[in-house]
């Protein structure tokens, strides 16, 4: 076996020893799992009947999107963002990490650091996100093989990306001092406007969507491909975001190298 298959097969059995034991700790107090499950769940379901009342009194599309689209838009959001919190439910604790000093325990660890820091961690009410989303999709979207290999193709592009922009701006704080604030604001836009048509966003705002904040390849575009498949632009998201994986890899190791000069510690003390 190759090094990088190796590495590759270690890194997998990493995360799956993650996700057992993170799934274990979280089942452990099985009522107050299903009681964040099904309330997520529930919580999300409510805007379901926003939806359908809104469409009921417009009697017509929005911004060329219809019901079933901006239900689809709603079922990619949430099986999206559950999936993230789920497998990488530390995320959001990045900066804390790194400004308290914890990430040294994570350095003295023979794994990869930043998948290390991210996987050692579940958010139970994530799966309560994730059944909502499946299940959202399977009500409202015509079944096909395609559409479902689409769709959780979709999620987990979704997950992805929605990770590494919050990684990208957590990581700030190896630069700018504590980053958490504005790196859950980058996270929480990403979902909030991928709820809406995305037709109905001109100008700055389209670019905006297109940049530093990519819902457009995470949802609108995602949408039409799903409406109307065509392969080239499947190849332009994949590409997009793994543009936006990588920035966020590469802006931890820049900050990794501030860190362990021991700026950030001097400062600490």
């Amino acid at each position: 076996m190759s090094e990088p298959t190796r590495q590759r097969t270690n890194l997998l059995r990493l995360a799956l020893h993650y996700f057992r034991f993170n799934l274990s700790a979280g089942m452990a107090y099985s009522t107050s799992f299903l009681i964040q499950v099904f309330g997520m769940a529930l919580n999300n379901g409510a805007f379901i009947i926003f939806w359908l009342v809104l469409f009921d009194r417009i009697g017509a599309e929005i911004a060329g999107y219809g019901f079933t689209d901006v239900m689809f838009l709603w079922a990619l959001a949430a099986s999206g963002f559950g999936l993230s919190v789920v497998v990488f439910g530390n995320t959001h604790q990045l900066s804390r990490i790194i400004y308290t000093g914890e990430l040294d325990v994570y350095l003295l660890q023979p794994r990869p650091v930043l998948l290390n820091v991210l996987l050692s961690r579940t958010v139970v009410s994530g799966w309560g996100d994730l059944l909502y989303g499946l299940s959202l999709f399977v009500i409202t979207q015509p079944m096909s093989l395609t559409g479902w290999l689409l769709f959780l193709l979709f999620t987990i592009l979704m997950a992805l990306v929605v990770t590494a922009v919050r990684v990208f701006y957590h990581c700030l704080t190896f630069f700018l001092g504590n980053a958490e604030g504005f790196a859950q604001l980058a996270g929480e836009l990403v979902i909030s406007f991928m709820l809406y048509p995305g037709s109905i966003f001109r100008g700055p705002a389209a670019w905006l969507l297109h940049s530093l904040i990519p819902a457009a390849f995470v949802a609108y575009i995602p949408a039409r491909i799903f409406a109307s498949f065509d392969p080239g632009t499947l190849l332009i998201v994949l590409a997009a975001d793994a543009v936006i994986v990588a920035a966020a890899f590469l802006m931890f190791r820049l900050g990794l190298r501030r860190y362990e000069s021991g700026n950030l510690i001097g400062s600490r003390m």
